[in-house]
C-alpha cells in the first residue's frame, strides 16, 4: 500500500518560486515511477514531470524550462521546484506513484493535492 501527501503550495506573485513536496509512505520508493500533475477548474489534468523508475526525468512542454523534479530516497520525498511562476500555473498540484511510468496516470496512488495560486 502506498500513501502520498503533498505540501508546499501557497499564493505567490508572478515571477516567484515555490517548491512542492510529496511524502511517500510505503515500500519500493526508489523503484517506482513518481510524477507531478496539476488540474484547474474546467481544465483537463496535465502531466508536468516524471521521475522514472530507472532514474531519469521527463517534463511536459509547458513547464520544461521552469520546473525541476527530484526525489530524495533517504526521506522518501518527491519534489517539484517551480521557478518563474505565471498566473497560468494556478492549479491544484498532485503527485502520483506507480510501478512504471506507462501506468502512472491510471495509478490508484494519488495524493490529495496542494493548491498553487499565482497572481499577476
Amino acid at each position: 500500500q502506498v500513501q502520498l501527501r503533498e505540501s508546499g503550495g501557497g499564493s505567490v506573485s508572478t515571477g516567484e518560486s515555490l517548491t512542492l513536496s510529496c511524502k511517500y509512505v510505503g515500500d519500493r520508493f526508489s523503484h517506482w515511477c513518481l510524477g507531478w500533475f496539476r488540474q484547474s477548474p474546467g481544465k483537463e489534468r496535465e502531466g508536468l514531470a516524471q521521475s522514472t523508475e530507472d532514474g531519469g526525468t521527463s517534463y511536459g512542454t509547458s513547464v520544461k524550462d521552469r520546473f525541476t523534479i527530484s526525489r530524495n530516497s533517504a526521506t522518501r520525498t518527491l519534489f517539484l521546484e517551480m521557478n518563474n511562476l505565471e498566473p497560468g500555473d494556478t492549479a491544484r498540484y498532485y503527485c502520483a506513484a506507480a510501478n512504471s511510468c506507462a501506468s502512472l496516470e491510471r495509478s490508484p496512488y494519488w495524493g490529495q493535492g496542494t493548491q498553487v495560486t499565482v497572481s499577476s
